[in-house]
């Protein structure tokens, strides 16, 4: 945001120069050049300092009422991912798609930056995630950085986004080396990441803007979304100033506390309400730990959003090692969708790779995603939760 102040202020400085010279110019006949150009370098040098001033009073990113409808600063458009106002260049970038461990090890940065946030089981009954960045320029530390599974890069696939990963099992080969799928396996480019420190020696591998940036070049993948490849918007979104409370559904649920103990045992995550902020706060609590609030380790913020998605998977056991399947394609399978406190059923439907999941409320209509982030939880059908002390499915 703050490129635009600065561009604002030299525009008023320059054009107060062209303005000072003309006048000088016409009022009097014998100018001291030397003079003009002087009054133009001082000018001059206070837009740039006014660039260079950190401490300016200029608004941050979270500051910004994303709910009008003009944009806050001239270019800035709405994100097909959260809704959000960002800038031109953010909107052209492909995203970033990171495979992240979530056991008692891992060494978590940056997160709260993630526009999207996946949860889904892995073998043991242990989750991973996949965090989408939209945003990734000037990040310093994210990750850490583990393997991957094949479905996830399904999930991937529909948002354009560059996938990084740590290798895999042999299971997910066949998707990785598919033509067009921009893959960086930090396994086969060390220059997509570096080690530092971390809870342990194992979950120690990061990435940051400049990284990832080695790898894109490094492979030769465009940095901005391939024509035909998504959809835009990616959701269908309420309309600014107009937020979606679920009221208009009579089933809807109160759903102030979502718990997902049941579907994932081992990490025990747990979502709760807050009315001050309008956003689901996430909790976990992993085997042998007591409850406490998700933290991102870069920033000491716990993990929020606005939008919780439950999505009901068909699944196999592939092996006697617990490597799963899930059918990322389908159009039978149904789910919970949270926002602002209530809960609705739906049903989700993805007919191909690089189609959006698309949700729909029992009467068939597409629902409306609240702006801000989600949080999407991959569920193996069966499976139940509870939601404000009843259990669902």
């Amino acid at each position: 945001m703050k490129k635009y102040i600065i561009i604002i202020i030299s525009l008023l400085l320059l054009g107060g120069l062209i303005v000072f010279i003309n006048y000088r110019n016409k009022s009097t006949s014998d100018s001291n050049p030397d003079q003009l150009l002087r009054e133009a370098d001082e000018i001059l040098s206070a837009a740039e300092a006014a660039n260079q001033d950190d401490s300016a009073d200029i608004p941050a990113l979270a500051e910004i009422d994303h709910e009008t409808d003009t944009p806050p600063f001239p270019g800035m458009s709405r994100s097909r991912i959260t809704n959000e106002w960002i800038t031109a260049e953010t909107a052209a970038t492909r995203p970033i798609a990171i495979i992240v461990p979530n056991s008692r090890t891992a060494s978590q940065f940056g997160l709260s930056r993630a526009a999207i946030l996946y949860e889904c089981n892995v073998e043991g009954s242990m989750t991973r995630l996949m965090a989408i960045w939209e945003d990734w320029n000037n990040l310093e530390k994210i990750g850490n950085i583990r393997s991957t599974r094949d479905y996830f890069v399904y999930w991937a696939f529909e948002w354009d986004a560059f996938f990084i990963h740590f290798g895999g099992p042999f299971y997910a080969d066949d998707i990785l080396n598919k033509d067009g799928t921009d893959n960086i396996d930090c396994l086969r480019y060390n220059g997509a990441y570096f080690r530092d420190t971390a809870k342990n020696t194992v979950d120690n591998a990061f990435t940051n803007t400049q990284s990832i940036l080695n790898a894109l070049d490094f492979f030769g993948y465009p940095i901005n979304y391939r024509p035909g490849i998504t959809d835009e918007p990616h959701f269908s979104f309420a309309a600014p100033g107009e937020p979606n409370d679920l009221n208009q559904y009579p089933n809807a649920i109160n759903a102030d506390t979502i718990d997902m103990s049941s579907t994932y045992p081992v990490t025990n995550c747990y979502f709760n309400f807050n009315s001050e902020t309008g956003l689901y706060e996430r909790f976990q609590h992993l085997s042998g730990e007591s409850d406490g609030p998700h933290l991102d380790l870069l920033t000491s913020e716990q993990l929020t959003f606005k939008n919780v998605i439950v999505q009901y998977t068909y699944f196999e056991q592939r092996d006697q090692q617990g490597y799963l399947a899930f059918q990322c394609h389908d159009t039978t399978r149904g789910g919970w969708f949270f926002t602002n406190g209530k809960g609705i059923r739906i049903n989700w439907q993805k007919t191909g790779d690089y189609e959006p999941t698309r949700y729909f409320d029992d009467t068939g209509n597409e629902i409306e995603f609240n702006t801000g982030k989600t949080m999407i939880l991959i569920v193996q059908d069966g499976d139940s939760f509870i939601v404000d002390g009843r259990r669902v499915s």
